[in-house]
């Protein structure tokens, strides 16, 4: 049974495995591998361990941590949606997405946003989100990569 719970400093290095590995096996067909590689790779640094402890949940399987999520309340910013590649298919993301929309909906949140990145565009679609213009993301290493902005409206107290 999938439970999401929030994120711990245990979670760090499982959260940055389940980046890494969903980057390149879902990304591979719409960026260069070169551009993953300079996105993704590498180990985890005090500020990305600080960011998973305070914004981040975890999805757990059988007692494996398979997927993470983030949502920034202040902004409304949700980041951070991988799935490990061995449990890609599964709703595990679309679960995900659901439980930081209704922790939105509980803070009293009217609107959400995202970078989605262009192979995920169509699936934040098929949950309700819009956008369509290709735009830049520009990652903390100073990366900038092809995103599609998208918005949701939260719907308060439903």
């Amino acid at each position: 049974m999938l439970t999401i719970r929030k994120a711990n400093c245990d979670d760090v290095f499982d959260a940055w495995d389940i980046r890494k590995t969903s980057v390149h096996a879902a990304c591979a067909k719409h960026y260069p591998k070169a551009a993953l590689s300079a996105w993704v790779d590498g180990t985890p640094t005090d500020k990305w361990a600080g960011v998973v402890e305070s914004d981040f949940y975890v999805a757990v399987d059988q007692g494996s941590v398979v997927g993470t999520g983030m949502l920034t309340l202040e902004s409304g910013q949700v980041d951070a949606i991988f799935v490990r590649p061995s449990h890609m298919g599964r709703g595990i993301g679309r679960k995900m997405l659901d439980f930081l929309e209704a922790l939105a909906a509980d803070q009293g949140l009217g609107a959400m946003r995202l970078d989605a990145t262009l192979n995920a565009a169509p699936f934040y679609r098929s949950c309700g989100w819009s956008g369509d213009s290709v735009s830049t993301y520009r990652t903390a290493r100073g990366l900038e990569l092809a995103c599609v902005p998208m918005t949701k409206l939260v719907i308060v107290g439903g």
